[in-house]
Order: structure tokens, then sequence, then C-alpha cells
């Protein structure tokens, strides 16, 4: 199956989908990830992505959807997929349809976690993350102790976006773009809207038993041709 992950920035996305990833054999794709893969690499293109992200932008589809098509075309993820917080757009949205089509596949659900503003801000100024280790931790709702995180604290770093300004940009920004793609799904009959503001396994819980349930269906419907 292939599940997009929808939220706003802090919505607890990138923690939802690294559970999820691991105990239902996904592979994650997140286009924040792979555009600060692109970065490291120090690829032209990779200082025009730091310049927009900085600013608290979003990159252009035309960059979003090269990089999401080499993830299509390899076939070891074929239909083994969750997206998180892509598409961040209508416009890529219905692009995605086009693509999973061309390679034969399909948006099998789509989970909207649901937060509001406040919380956010503070989900963001908090959140720190491992270089080690890839870790994600909160220094007000699950900071990094020792039972939990055994790298050095050293690592622990915060993304240069992570501040105020950029995350009130950022969340206008979800508003205005990203909450039209949610009708479009709904009216697919694929969105489950999920309660983003509970503690982190209560979150998972729900989702769990949604993809639970869907699994079993595709696993049937299979099995039935």
């Amino acid at each position: 199956m292939n599940i997009i992950l929808f939220g706003p920035p802090g919505a607890g996305k990138g923690t939802q989908s690294d559970i999820i990833s691991k105990n239902f054999n996904l592979k994650k794709i997140s286009t924040g990830d792979l555009l600060r893969d692109e970065i490291k690499k120090n690829t032209k293109i990779g200082h025009k992505i730091k310049v927009i992200i900085d600013a608290g932008k979003l990159a252009s589809d035309e960059i979003i959807n090269s990089l999401i098509t080499e993830i299509l075309e390899n076939k070891i993820f074929y239909n083994r997929l969750i997206f998180d917080g892509y598409p961040r757009n209508l416009s890529q949205a219905k692009n995605l349809t086009l693509l999973l089509e061309k390679h034969n596949q399909t948006i099998s659900c789509v989970l909207s976690l649901n937060v509001n503003k406040d919380l956010i801000i503070k989900r963001i100024l908090g959140r720190q993350i491992c270089s080690n280790c890839g870790s994600i931790f909160n220094e007000y709702f699950n900071p990094p102790i020792k039972e939990k995180h055994k790298c050095d604290p050293t690592y622990l770093i915060k993304r240069t976006d992570d501040n105020q300004i950029t995350i009130l940009d950022r969340f206008e920004t979800y508003l205005e773009k990203t909450l039209p793609i949610l009708e479009y799904y709904k009216k697919q009959n694929l969105l489950q809207e999920i309660n983003g503001e509970s503690q982190i396994e209560q979150i998972y819980k729900e989702i769990k038993g949604i993809l639970t349930t869907l699994e079993a269906w595709l696993y049937n419907s299979y099995l039935y041709k």
C-alpha cells in the first residue's frame, strides 16, 4: 500500500511516519529529507534549495517532482511507500496521481494530523535532531534522555529554519496551499483525519487501527482478484 501523511509543520509527521514505515515495512519519502540530502551533496541545486528553505518557502514543483519520479522508478519500493508531507499543493497532488498511474501504482490512504497553531510553535521550537542517528526529539515533550538516546548529546542540533518567524510563514503557507489537497483526496474517499494533539503513542494507535484494517482489505482483494 502507498500512504500519504499530512499535517502542518511540527504536527509530528516525521515521528509518525518513522513508526509507520518500520512497523508496516514501508519506504518513507520525505521531501524535506530529499531536499536536505541534496543540500549535503553541495550541488548547484542544493545551494538553491538551501536559500529557499532558509527563507521559509517551498521548493518548486519542478524540483520536487523530479526527486519523486526517481523514487517511483525504483521497483524495490513498488506500492510500499509512505509520503511524509508530500504533495504540498494541488498541482503536486494531481501530478503524483499521474506519476503513480504511469508506474501502475495508487494511493491507498491519506492521513491528516490536525494540530492547532500554538502547539505547532512549541513543538517546532523545541525540536532536536540527532545528526548521528537521525532520531527526532523535543526538549518539552520528548527529551533525549539516556534511555532513549545513546548518541553523544553534542550530536543534537536544531534545523536552521526552526525559528518563530519561519514557523508562522510555513504555517500560513500550509493553510493556503496544502489544505485544499485534503478536499481533493476526500472526494476520492481516501482521507482519514487524526487528532494530532494526542500523545505520540495514542496517535499511532489510531493510525495503526486504520492501516491494519486497510492492509487486510488489500490483501483479501488481491487474493480474490
